[in-house]
Parts: C-alpha cells; structure tokens; sequence
C-alpha cells in the first residue's frame, strides 16, 4: 500500500476507534461516553427539529439537567415540549396521518457510566443509557405510551485540537406501530481557539416504524458546533443543521443555550463562576 492510501486508510481507522474528555452529545445526534464531573452540573434549554417527507416533529422548549452524582457516573433528565406535524399524504400511508398537536411529550432520563477512560492510546469507553417515560399523551401521538429504552456503547479520543467521537446502539420500543432499531456513527470535531468549536457527523438509524416520522432507514450528515462566550466560561451557544444523504429524506436541527458550574475540589467556589459578571484572568 503507498503513501496516499494508507494515511486516509489510517485516518479512517482513527475515526472508527475513536471517542475525549471534552464531552460532546448535543447538539449533535451522536453522543458521548464522559460523563459530567464530580459534583458538577450541565443545564441545556433548547429546540429541535426531526422531520421527513410524511411528518414532521419538533421538540421545545425544552430543559436538559445532568449531574455528575458519582465519580464517573452522570445522571440525566429531559423536560420535553413538542409538535407533531403530519403530512396527512396518503403516499406515506399508514405513516404520516393524523392531527396535528402541541403539548408535553416522553420524558427522557438517563444513567451515563464511564467504562474506560482516556489515555495516551486508549479511548475513552461508555454507556449512556436511557429510559424514556410515557409522559405524553399517546392519544394524541405526543408519546409512545410505554417505557422505551436506547442502549449505546460510545468511544471518544481526543487528538490535539480534534476530537473524534463514535458508536452505535439500539432503541427498543415495546408499542405497536414502532419497531426496535440500530443506531450510529462518528463525528469529528476541531477547536478553533478557545472561542469555536466546529464539527460535523454521519449519523444512522433504522426504520422506526409508522407512528414515527421516520418510517424509513436513513443516513444523514450533520454540521454544527458550539459558541463560548468570552466573560463567561461556562456558558455556550449550540446549533446544528443536518440533512439525508441516502435513505429516507430527513433533515435535522437543534439550537440551545449551555451552562455548566459546580464545586471543583481544588478551588474554593467555582460553582455560578458564569453569573457574576467577566472573569479577571480565566474567561475566554
């Protein structure tokens, strides 16, 4: 093998093998496996969209909490509002029909575990389990109306300013009219300073079923990113835009507001550093 196939060859190896302990998840469709810091906290308010060709959801306002309750162990929880927006085009029948509607939907919580973590040579190996409560009205096709699950396995390394990130998993929907369905990808991202992250993904699932938008496989790709604030490190701006590129049409978004602060061991008070106006020496 020469010189020009085997770097490319090599890279796509890196990225197939990879996962970092700068976290990634949202906005992206992938996720990570580090979980949030002993003692420290992550608050996400944000909006999404998922749709295709025979409906169209979205989800917001919506509030995120993690908390790093043990060491290496992240807990999680999602305080969804949604739409569902139906074609009602009898293309996509039995999919894609019904009412419109607006309201609570599925609760999200959630146990994140780091299995491995990061070395010089090794990624960084975990779970980040979910368990989604029927909270929304499945009448009005705002929720499944059981317990449903996804269990993925993650990796991340981080390599200089790039992080690469990937896995894959399974949702397991106990309900008729959805179906249990494999997930995942890769993502690579770059740190443009210490202001910009960028980053771009190829993300995939299965059919999920005729109560879904996505009635059909679908492999997308997705380019999005994160804006730190410079007078307050632990604030960000998130967003991402993605599109199909084989399968099903299907687009995707996200935008949102972090914050993250708690109580590092070796400073006296870092928790709400963000509320109390610029930083002398550490903000960006």
């Amino acid at each position: 093998m020469n010189g020009k196939c085997s770097r490319p060859m090599l890279f796509l190896l890196l990225m197939l093998a990879a996962s970092t302990l700068c976290a990634q998840g949202p906005p992206f469709q992938i996720d990570d496996p580090v979980p949030v810091d002993l003692h420290h906290y992550e608050f996400y308010i944000f909006g999404a969209m998922d749709g295709t060709p025979a409906e169209i959801d979205s989800t917001g306002p919506a509030l995120e909490f993690n908390w790093g309750a043990l060491p290496r162990v992240q807990l999680h929880i999602i305080a969804p509002w949604g739409t569902i927006n139906p074609s009602n085009n009898p293309i996509y029948a039995p999919g894609g029909i019904g009412l419109s509607a607006f309201g609570f939907t599925d609760m999200e919580t959630g146990i994140k575990i780091a299995i491995i973590k990061e070395s010089k040579y090794i990624p960084q190996i975990g779970t980040f389990t979910m368990f989604e409560l029927p909270t929304g009205s499945y009448a009005e096709g705002l929720g499944v109306g059981k317990v449903w699950y996804k269990v993925p396995l993650w990796l991340q390394k981080n390599i200089g300013h790039w992080l690469l990130d990937g896995g894959a998993g399974k949702t397991i929907v106990p309900q008729t009219q959805y179906r249990n369905l494999p997930y995942g990808g890769f993502l690579l991202k770059y740190a443009f300073g210490e202001r910009l992250e960028l980053g771009g993904e190829v993300f995939s699932h299965g059919r999920e079923g005729d109560a879904t938008p996505q009635t059909q496989a679908s492999t997308m790709i997705d380019i999005g990113g994160y804006y730190h604030f410079k007078h307050h490190p632990g604030e960000q701006f998130l967003f991402c835009y993605g599109h199909s590129i084989a399968g099903q049409t299907e687009q995707y978004a996200y935008v949102g507001m972090y914050w993250t602060w708690g109580k590092d061991e070796k400073k006296t008070d870092a928790g709400f550093a963000w509320l109390r106006g610029p930083m002398n020496a550490t903000g960006f």
